[in-house]
């Protein structure tokens, strides 16, 4: 197990790396969604249920899920039910707009990320993906892309 000390908000604390789309990567940003209280506050005035699917991984194809509503924000493995959109790319554009080399609207602009399903309901849904950057940041800084 690698592990490093914390930068940040957990500055000296040893922390576990975790490997981007393991499924203790999954499990990690399971419990930062549910302990996020915008993230919570959100799933009240917004429903959404989101599929990512990242092919050609080290393991394969990864499928997880960001379902929002009812007052319940939750993540997992898996589709998304009820799905509104799906999202798939490929193992070299998730890591690259996961760790900022690549900018997600370019990569959609240019057909690196293929998107199905109600691009109204994905705009109508941005300031839970905004929450939604935040918990991801915190599972960033100890999640190693290889």
């Amino acid at each position: 197990m690698t592990q490093f000390v914390g930068i940040g908000e957990h500055v000296r604390q040893t922390m576990q790396v975790i490997r981007y789309l393991s499924l203790e990567w999954l499990a990690a940003l399971t419990t930062e969604v549910a302990d996020s209280a915008p993230l919570q506050a959100l799933a009240g005035e917004h429903t959404i249920g989101v599929t990512q699917v990242v092919t050609d991984g080290p393991e394969g194809s990864v499928v997880y899920h960001l379902q929002v509503g009812d007052g319940v924000a939750a993540f997992g493995a898996g589709s998304a039910f009820p799905e509104d959109v799906r999202m798939e790319q490929t193992w070299k554009t998730a890591v690259g707009v996961a760790t900022g080399e690549l900018n997600a609207q370019e990569a959609f602009i240019r057909g690196l990320i293929l998107l199905t399903g109600s691009q109204q309901k994905l705009v109508e849904s941005q300031p839970v993906f905004g929450a939604l950057d935040g918990v991801f940041s915190s599972v960033r800084e100890r999640t190693e892309y290889r």
